[in-house]
């Protein structure tokens, strides 16, 4: 029986990048078997679209707010939906992505 699934969008402000964020959110998302992709902004916060169950997104929301060693986490926005399913694998993208 297949586990529903969910997509999530995420915005997590605060010293998030040059910090490694990117390849620690890369790292954790592949282990729990979600698809999507994380970028840096401009602005300076990280973008996040993961899609896959609810269950592992909801860890993986925990590791966001969280982040790697050296950044500071001070607020992630955050939008549940429906999965779109056009992801393949969980990707980087490069800052000024276009999204998906």
């Amino acid at each position: 029986m297949n586990e529903p699934t969910a997509r999530l969008e995420a915005v997590v402000r605060g010293r998030v990048q040059g910090v490694g964020f990117r390849y620690f959110i890369l790292r954790r998302a592949t282990r729990l078997g979600l698809t999507g992709w994380v970028a840096n902004d401009p602005d300076g916060s990280l973008r996040c679209v993961v899609e896959g169950r609810r269950d592992a997104l909801d860890e993986l929301l925990a590791t966001l707010r969280q982040g790697p060693p050296g950044a500071r986490v001070v607020g992630v926005t955050t939008r549940y939906g429906e999965p779109g399913g056009g992801f393949d694998r969980f990707s980087v993208r490069a800052t000024g992505h276009s999204g998906d």
